[in-house]
């Protein structure tokens, strides 16, 4: 075993991420059945309903329980702490849907609240103003999302009122009909104000969750019934006088952005935006080595339909309201029957143009739309098993979907809830030794955890087929000596979300780049074990004004710096021999998981999967400045020997932060 460390200096960190801890005081969960939404009594008073990532009046319990309200505030906030994690083309597409949000709220009688500033503030201010006794919110299992909502439930602990004091109440969308309170709990009249009842239910969500097993294959097993969508409810509120708000323009809302006193420096800013193909083709112009990809790559403006379901300037994905989105799913799903509509042909070009896997088009067009709620996940998949059923006469064949395109719709957000639940399992439960939190990524859930609250930053990544745990020995101890921690659960890996994408070292980098700026918030000392050094390696080669150093223990592919590129090609798309391959290999390695796990952890003898001792050489040869440590043990001395790794790279913090000019940054 070796491990490698290369110091890297940086003359600009970026402040610290100050957080908080969650308070569980939330009075509310609201899920409600249809039934449950049917027989429930009118409500007196007023109750605010406050959109985030839920942009639909389709299919919304939230809407549901406030349409039994006499006076209902349907209400949108431009906070900086969420704008600030969307890119150009998300926030365009939030415009787009809030348009349609308020159009479709008028038509249900009401209207859509549009304000700007910290979410707490405006809620407390509008509760006050229209005496609310209730806020309805979207529970959510992203940490800052999460942190946020226990802002606003502080908030409004401070607040009084004639009919006490207002609560918010979370709500769900069924999807499985399962005793988790998601569904069908007949307290629908937990919006009372009876502690007890709450404290009750909350726990009985919680038992229930855990009776889950940890496998998608077992749940899958188990066949538990779908429940199917709700229509939107007709609401009250249009009658307030009100300033409603007027929706900004892009450029309105870009220049609003900008003006966030928290957001990033723009050499930060610019570094998130750059991809790695973007810096290699660089790299590699500058070589003399024009990539294919270059090449290849010379596209004319975009000349869009009057119709067209890709309303942003890429036009890389769907957007609208719900109704386009709508449209657009039953365009894909029919992708089959060709079409002879403009728009449905558009889709469908752009569907074979994502089909880098089958399947993967599914997620590249729609994954926006489902990340902000402009359609749920469980409209997707009631709609794909109607489709199914046409097509079969009203059958469903267990044996499988008759249409791929169906299978990548259902298969997709079968797999998003799946990861929904356990994320909100462990949110809830708190279960293991670390307390994990959620990060989202390309509308994708990262699982992470972070220990340490002063000191330096550090960043721990795991190697193929392993997760964050696997750090299970070194978190606290290295956090202990006075430092900073977190560790990440790769894409793919562990508890972390494994959608239809195709998986390249690449995107491994641009996810550890992103986590870095977005969540540390802070140049970090990069600790990767095998393909995690890899990766780590890409990361401060492509974007160094991120990391400190790097520490590499036992690092796979070829990380020598300035001794050869990355080779990256434009063309993704698997052959089917090339797939065949892949399950064959897949097959092999679970019939021989055991043998490889005893080679990863030998007795008495040194790395036996990758040749260290030739790495060793290599790094000496080619490489200044770094400092080599070689220990009797396998591929994973962090796990093997904790102690003693944890020792030597606590020892290599303090000597590089010895080194590093001290700067203060507001």
């Amino acid at each position: 075993m070796a491990l490698i460390s290369f110091p890297r200096f940086l003359s600009r960190p970026l402040e610290s991420n100050h957080r908080r801890s969650l308070r569980s005081r939330y009075k509310c969960v609201c899920c409600v059945s249809p039934t449950a939404a049917a027989t429930s009594k009118g409500r007196s008073g007023s109750a605010v309903i406050w959109f985030k990532q839920d942009l639909r009046v389709d299919d919304h319990l939230g809407l549901v329980a406030a349409s039994k309200y006499q006076a209902v505030v349907p209400l949108y906030v431009f906070d900086h702490r969420i704008l600030s994690r969307y890119s150009n083309e998300m926030l365009e597409l939030v415009i787009f849907a809030l348009e349609d949000l308020r159009k479709s709220l008028k038509e249900q009688g009401s209207d859509l609240m549009i304000r700007f500033g910290r979410v707490e503030n405006v809620i407390r201010e509008l509760v006050e103003e229209v005496k609310a006794t209730s806020v309805f919110a979207e529970e959510e299992v992203e940490y800052h999302l999460h942190q946020m909502m226990a802002i606003v439930d502080e908030t409004l602990a401070k607040v009084s009122l004639v009919d006490g004091k207002p609560k918010i109440c979370l709500w769900q969308t069924p999807f499985y009909d399962i005793k988790v309170a998601i569904f069908a709990l007949r307290e629908f009249l937990i919006c009372d104000y009876l502690g007890v009842q709450f404290d009750r239910t909350y726990s009985y969500v919680t038992q229930n969750l855990n009776d889950l097993p940890v496998s998608h294959n077992e749940f899958r097993k188990l066949q538990r019934p779908l429940t199917s969508p709700i229509l939107p409810p007709t609401l009250a509120g249009a009658k307030l006088e009100a300033d409603w708000g007027p929706l900004p323009t892009f450029d309105e809302l870009k220049e609003f952005v900008n003006e966030n006193p928290w957001k990033l420096e723009e050499s930060w800013t610019l570094i998130n935006n750059m991809s790695a193909e973007t810096i290699l083709t660089d790299k590699l112009s500058k070589l003399g080595k024009r990539s294919k990809r270059n090449l290849n790559n010379q596209h004319s403006p975009r000349k869009r339909l009057d119709k067209s379901f890709f309303v942003t300037d890429k036009g890389n994905t769907v957007g609208g309201g719900t109704n386009a989105v709508l449209n657009a799913l039953q365009a894909y799903l029919r992708y089959l029957e060709g079409t002879g509509r403009d728009d449905w042909q558009e889709l469908q070009e752009k569907l074979c143009n994502a089909e880098s896997r089958d399947g993967a088009s599914f997620a590249t067009l729609f994954g926006p739309a489902l990340c902000l709620g402009i359609i749920s996940r469980r409209r997707v998949h009631y709609e794909a098993i109607k489709y199914e059923k046409e097509r079969n006469t009203g059958f469903l064949s267990p044996f499988g979907y008759s249409a791929a395109t169906v299978a990548a719709a259902a298969d997709a957000v079968c797999s998003m809830e799946w990861y929904w639940l356990m994320s909100l399992r462990s949110l809830r439960s708190n279960e293991g030794v670390y307390s994990t939190r959620i990060w989202r990524w390309n509308g994708y859930q990262i699982q992470y955890t972070v220990a340490g609250k002063e000191g330096p930053a550090i960043l721990l990544v795991h190697g193929f087929g392993a997760f964050l745990e696997h750090y299970r020995d070194n978190i606290y101890d290295i956090a202990d000596g006075g430092n900073r921690v977190w560790a990440i659960t790769l894409l793919g890996f562990g508890r972390s979300e494994k959608p239809n994408i195709v998986y390249t070292e690449l995107m491994w980098s641009e996810l550890l780049r992103d986590f870095t700026v977005e969540v540390v918030g802070e140049p970090v000392h990069l600790i990767g074990n095998s393909i995690g050094g890899y990766f780590v390696a890409i990361v401060a080669c492509l974007w160094p004004a991120v990391v400190k150093s790097v520490v590499l223990i036992n690092s796979a592919g070829n990380v020598i710096p300035e001794y050869s590129f990355l080779q990256f090609s434009n063309e993704r798309q698997a052959s089917g021999p090339v797939r065949l391959g892949a399950r064959l290999l897949l097959f092999y390695l679970r019939l021989n998981i055991s043998n490889f796990v005893k080679q990863c952890y030998p007795t008495g003898i040194k790395d036996p999967i990758s040749d260290s001792k030739s790495k060793v050489a290599m790094f000496k040869e080619h490489c200044a400045g770094i400092v080599i440590r070689e220990l009797d043990a396998g591929h994973c001395p962090h796990d093997e020997k904790p102690e003693e790794v944890n020792s030597i790279i606590s020892e290599w913090i303090v000597t590089i932060e010895s080194k590093v000019p001290a700067e203060s940054f507001l």
